[in-house]
């Protein structure tokens, strides 16, 4: 009996041995997956690849981006929700990944609050309202004047109903009281070209990829979504102080890992993120696609996700935005 209770205490002791050095465990100790939802080359995309180039540095070990692109970026995300949580996955969270599809499908095969870690956030862009030269609206009260005046008749442009650009057309409609139409496109390019020549009247559009077109003058800016204005437009109002006080609408991206990642691990990548978030070349990098730096805790990005589910999901039954 005394020898099996001698054994029995020396195996504990050796389980905690085993336990105690694979939570001490350095780490990492090999290349770190970074799942992007989006297609390579895409804002999302570009974006990870400059936080991965430098948290890489900072971590000693290569990060390599994998895109996997599809179903409006759920199928990324499940990636990340379902791999393990040794530290060696990461994934890129964005606004449209962990709000609005949950907004729009109660069955959705991921948890975008439970079955991630949060780390921080990363960026956010607002998008700019631009209409075609023709229109006569010079601006927000013109605009909306003119949408109360032909219900349904002034048309935008989306990537779907499971698009930021969507509800940001729908959270306007709905704030200004007036019916707009959305039109579906599968290429951004073609719905430019579609505004510029007439066939649709609006467009909530990235910062980044409309700033060409104003500037040349092929498309007027009436508006930004953010609460604050845009460096780059800053002439141009915001939503919120055009007459639809506290709108506001944004893309932004964050960085995540699976659930049950190790708290130390989360410590370590929130606090590497911060910094390089900081820095000024990060910065710079960020402002040449329009983003802007925007570093978080994890429970701060944690409430951010919650609040924004909660946001688009009144608005999707308010506004009847239902999932294709």
């Amino acid at each position: 009996m005394l020898r099996f209770g001698f054994a029995l205490l020396l195996a504990i002791g050796t389980l905690g041995a085993v336990h105690a050095q694979s939570v001490d465990a350095p780490w990492p100790t090999k290349p770190i997956r970074f799942i992007v939802p989006l297609p390579a080359g895409s804002v999302a995309d570009l974006v990870a690849r400059i936080v991965a180039a430098k948290l890489s540095d900072r971590l000693g070990q290569p990060i390599i981006v994998d895109n996997r692109p599809g179903a409006s970026g759920s199928i990324g995300a499940e990636a990340v929700a379902r791999a393990a949580p040794d530290g060696y996955t990461m994934g890129l969270a964005t606004g449209s990944t962990h709000a609005i599809a949950v907004s729009l499908n109660p069955n959705l095969s991921y948890d975008p609050v439970k079955d991630f870690a949060p780390i921080s956030m990363l960026s956010d862009s607002p998008y700019v309202l631009v209409v075609t030269k023709e229109l006569e609206a010079k601006n927000i009260a013109e605009l909306i004047a003119m949408a109360k005046a032909k219900p349904g008749a002034l048309r935008y442009s989306t990537d779907g109903p499971a698009s930021l650009a969507q509800f940001a057309g729908a959270l306007f409609a709905t704030m200004a009281g007036v019916e707009l139409t959305p039109v579906p496109y599968h290429s951004a390019t073609h719905a430019v070209i579609d505004l510029m020549e007439g066939r649709i009247e609006m467009q909530f559009g990235l910062v980044g990829a409309s700033l060409p077109f104003i500037q040349q003058g092929k498309l007027r800016a009436l508006a930004v979504t953010s609460r604050r204005r845009v460096d780059v437009l800053p002439d141009v109002p915001t939503l919120s102080e055009s007459g639809l006080p506290g709108y506001e609408a944004v893309l932004w991206m964050a960085l995540v890992m699976p659930p049950g990642t190790p708290p130390a691990i989360v410590e370590r990548v929130n606090r590497d993120t911060r910094a390089l978030l900081a820095e000024p070349e990060v910065q710079k990098a960020l402002a040449a696609l329009v983003m802007q730096a925007a570093s978080s805790t994890p429970e701060e990005l944690r409430e951010r996700i919650r609040r924004d589910i909660e946001k688009w999901r009144r608005l999707a039954a308010e506004a009847g935005i239902k999932a294709e």
